[in-house]
């Protein structure tokens, strides 16, 4: 189990091609296309709906992206289908199927599984178990990848074709203030990519010079980033990284 090869040739979209200048919404079929159309990869998120699918939406609360308030995991995925998009051009909000038919293998897609446990723990199962029966039968380069290292272990389970990653980070406070100190301090030396069978990381692009980064590469880990905003970013990572996701310039 590894990485297709044209995930590292083909740079990756955050969220897809993203501009709502444009009429393009993260993570929407709009991004997607334009992500598909300059030939990019693309990295997308997805949370769960009340009655069990993976919904392509990297917020937990419906607030910041659309016109409506409350929790993704309340509703529907046929609710949340008909609730536009901020942005955009009154597109709700997709199913991962959906997604998945529209790409259709054409290019490289990076799956994102947000953490459903609130503190990065074992309570997990169902988005992941969502994921995996829409990979099925999926002809194309896919990966997925989390924070949540028990979700990546779940996705192998459920998915052992799969390629699988772990999303890494320095886990300062600042940054995750609901995730518990303790937890911060198990995760920040990357301790689960073996056990969860991972063979890349997608690290905080402004913590690259960690010594476990250059430890994984050395022992044939890829390695990726998040998310670099500037081709001065991106000469910058290229020393350390395979290959950059990336959004507000054209990598």
């Amino acid at each position: 189990m590894s990485l297709h090869p044209s995930f590292l040739t083909r740079p990756l979209t955050h969220r897809a091609l993203h501009d709502v200048t444009d009429g393009r919404p993260e993570n929407s079929r709009a991004a997607i296309r334009a992500a598909m159309d300059a030939g990019y990869g693309i990295e997308i998120d997805v949370q769960l709906s009340s009655d069990g699918q993976a919904m392509v939406f990297h917020d937990y609360s419906l607030g910041r992206l659309t016109g409506e308030s409350g929790a993704v995991a309340l509703r529907t995925a046929e609710d949340l289908g008909t609730i536009p998009l901020k942005g955009g051009d009154g597109e709700g909000i997709p199913t991962l199927p959906e997604i998945l038919a529209l790409v259709a293998g054409k290019v490289p897609l990076l799956i994102e599984i947000k953490d459903q446990d609130g503190a990065m723990g074992p309570d997990v199962g169902p988005l992941e178990r969502a994921v995996a029966d829409a990979l099925v039968g999926y002809d194309g380069p896919v990966a997925v990848m989390s924070f949540n290292p028990h979700s990546v272990a779940d996705m192998a389970l459920h998915a052992p074709s799969v390629a699988r990653g772990l999303t890494t980070s320095s886990w300062l406070a600042e940054d995750w203030p609901t995730i518990p100190a303790d937890r911060r301090a198990e995760l920040a030396p990357i301790p689960d990519y073996d056990r969860v069978g991972a063979c890349f990381i997608s690290h905080e692009s402004t913590d690259l010079e960690r010594d476990r980064v250059a430890e994984l590469k050395a022992a044939g880990a890829v390695i990726l980033c998040w998310t670099i905003k500037s081709a001065e970013e991106e000469r910058a990572a290229r020393w350390i990284v395979d290959n950059v996701t990336f959004e507000q310039y054209l990598a």
